[in-house]
């Protein structure tokens, strides 16, 4: 009897590692200037978004998602899994600056557990190039939000690994990338492979799509739907090669909506406070969908607090690479929340742009010039609170959110030394720049 038991057990067990989902492929979707009030499955009023519903539906949307409100700064943060007072990356401009010997990237540290790796499109205010930081595979346009050869520079051609390809005058550069990014995927299916998709969309020049009506008047919608709709073909394609139960997507905007768009992206007929650029909830909070078959739990709404240096630390446990040695890493992995494990998240975020910083959980904000904000209404207002009236859960959260600032201490780090908007180094090297360029 005993014998046969233990066959038994021993048989079980590889049924379960056979069925067991391997290292996943990771594909990572990042879309460029998306809100909350965009995207239908985070609460948009005017927009639809059929395919990241469907995304949704058969995953996890994170409620409390925040990025670095600009672009350069986020991504930064993303692929380093470091805050910006560690790695410099403070404005726009700053984000040229550090260096492969200083900072690992996202694709250098899952190349130590046998990843191949492509970064698919912007690639914008950061240093170098893809393959200085591990990439072993790219395309990337100039600037941000190239669509058309019409646009000049920025859309007269794409860079595919070192080599310049034009752009035609009927080709449309998203529609370039999706290409680009099918044909990586199957020539590498038959190994683990990581993604970074950084879409053009929702970037301006808001232009024509190719599906937009002539004379369209909902040219935002109508670039909506196509970002879309490319996100739904690339699922298909997944299911095509059969690789959708061994990949997660990762479908995150970088910071939220710019301004213009940000006060009719409403959600529940309320605009959020503030826009891209701000350090308000408007800024920060982005939509956040993850979806693997089988593994990350389906129709789930998730209220865990997640940052933009958490992506890191989460791929390399996904997919057993060693973090990197001698690097604080802020990020904190998420990767048991993606299995469906009730485990306790993070207590708070930490956002930072330029000389502007703040701790945040659900309920309430402390920021760098020590002013307390209540969040009970948030995304929509952010209410200050005096220390004068303050109830006892106020002062209680001012000593909890202030003892995480103290052990962060972004001031005693490597400090801005921009304008102070985030976008712009000082106005003087700025000068030099432009002076340099007409020259």
């Amino acid at each position: 009897m005993l014998p046969r038991l233990i066959t038994l057990l021993l048989v079980l067990a590889g049924v379960l590692r056979a069925t067991a989902p391997d290292r996943p492929n990771i594909i990572f979707i990042l879309a460029d200037d998306l809100g909350l009030g965009d995207v239908a499955c985070t609460g948009s009023d005017r927009y639809q978004t059929p395919h990241l519903d469907t995304l949704a539906r058969g995953g996890t949307t994170f409620r409390h998602a925040y990025a670095v409100p600009l672009c350069g700064p986020s991504r930064a943060t993303i692929l380093t899994g470091r805050y910006l007072f560690r790695t410099g990356a403070t404005n726009q401009d700053a984000t040229g600056r550090f260096t492969p010997q200083a900072e690992m990237m996202t694709p250098a540290v899952l190349k130590q557990a046998g990843y191949v790796s492509s970064s698919i499109g912007k690639w914008g205010q950061l240093p170098l190039g893809p393959k200085d930081f591990g990439f072993d595979d790219y395309l990337r346009f100039s600037g941000s939000g190239a669509y058309w050869k019409s646009q000049g520079r920025k859309g007269e051609s794409v860079e595919i690994n070192g080599r310049r390809v034009p752009v035609g005058d009927h080709e449309y550069i998203p529609d370039l990338m999706h290409t680009h990014l099918v044909d990586f995927i199957t020539r590498n299916r038959e190994r683990p492979f990581f993604v970074y998709y950084s879409l053009s969309h929702v970037h301006t020049d808001i232009l024509p799509t190719p599906d937009s009506a002539p004379g369209s008047t909902t040219l935002y919608a109508d670039n909506i739907a196509y970002m879309d709709k490319l996100v739904g073909k690339l699922a298909n394609e997944l299911d095509r090669l059969r690789l959708r139960e061994r990949t997660l997507i990762v479908f995150f905007g970088d910071n939220g909506t710019s301004e213009g768009k940000a006060e009719t992206s409403t959600v529940g007929g309320r605009s959020l406070n503030g826009a891209k650029g701000s350090m308000l909830e408007g800024g920060s909070r982005v939509p956040l969908v993850v979806n693997w078959p089988g593994v990350v739990p389906a129709g789930r709404f998730s209220t865990d607090l997640i940052d933009c240096s958490d992506f890191l630390p989460t791929f390399a446990e996904l997919a057993g690479a060693p973090l990197p040695a001698g690097k604080v890493i802020d990020g904190r992995s998420f990767a048991s929340q993606l299995r469906g494990r009730n485990e306790p998240g993070r207590d708070w975020i930490f956002i930072q742009l330029a000389r502007r910083w703040y701790v945040a959980d659900r309920h309430w904000k402390l920021n760098q010039a020590g002013e307390l904000f209540d969040l009970s209404d948030a995304p929509f207002t952010e209410k200050a609170v005096a220390s004068s009236n303050a109830s006892p859960a106020a002062r209680a959260a001012r000593v909890r959110l202030q003892s995480a600032l103290d052990r962060l201490n972004p001031a005693g780090g490597i400090l801005d030394d921009g304008d102070g908007t985030g976008r712009h180094a000082k106005r003087e090297e700025n000068r030099g720049k432009e002076k340099t360029r007409k020259n």
